[in-house]
């Protein structure tokens, strides 16, 4: 229903945002990384969305990147996984780095996420898996297990997500994790 709000961001929060268009606030639940790409209050964003209606009302949900949302959208049709959770899972990985570890199996990674153990972890590998591994043969985002650890080595760094996926954006296409590194750290360092 709502694609995307192109405005001026009237507030950030802990895990929310409130950008104002055409007169209207929206406020919206945002990950942590997506929160830390917006500019400060009295700048101007356009923020990819998601509505969601349930018993409880409608909730807002915004994104930095249209993959971050699909993405989104991927976790939250994972059983027992909500949207609460699904934000926790991008605030803990970039989207680039989640897709790879679902694709790579990798239950103890996405274990790590606050509130999924490793039963929720391997319901999502289960569930998502197939979905990623389509939408890699299709052309689609998932980012290969180089680019992804060296995007896990970047948070580790105390770098953002969203700093960390666009420091890793045109890196050399069969570069070893060390040379995605270097090369990140380099653009990170302009």
């Amino acid at each position: 229903m709502i694609a995307f709000v192109r405005g001026v961001v009237a507030h950030k929060g802990a895990d929310f945002a409130i950008v104002e268009a055409g007169g209207i606030g929206y406020r919206m639940g945002m990950s942590t990384s997506a929160l830390s790409a917006l500019p400060d209050a009295g700048g101007e964003a356009q923020v990819f969305t998601y509505l969601q209606a349930s018993d409880n009302g409608l909730a807002l949900y915004g994104f930095a990147s249209q993959e971050e949302k699909e993405l989104f959208e991927q976790l939250i049709g994972v059983t027992s996984v909500g949207p609460k959770m699904a934000l926790a899972a991008l605030s803990t990985f970039a989207p680039a780095a989640l897709s790879s570890a679902i694709m790579a199996s990798d239950v103890d990674a996405i274990a790590r996420i606050p509130g999924i153990g490793k039963k929720k972890a391997s319901r999502i590998v289960l569930e998502l898996q197939g979905t990623l591994a389509k939408a890699s043969e299709e052309g689609g985002s998932v980012a290969s297990g180089a680019v992804a650890h060296a995007v896990e080595d970047l948070l580790a760094m105390g770098f953002t997500a969203a700093e960390s996926d666009l420091a890793v954006k045109g890196a050399p296409e069969g570069a070893s994790e060390a040379e995605i590194l270097q090369y990140a750290l380099r653009r990170l360092g302009q």
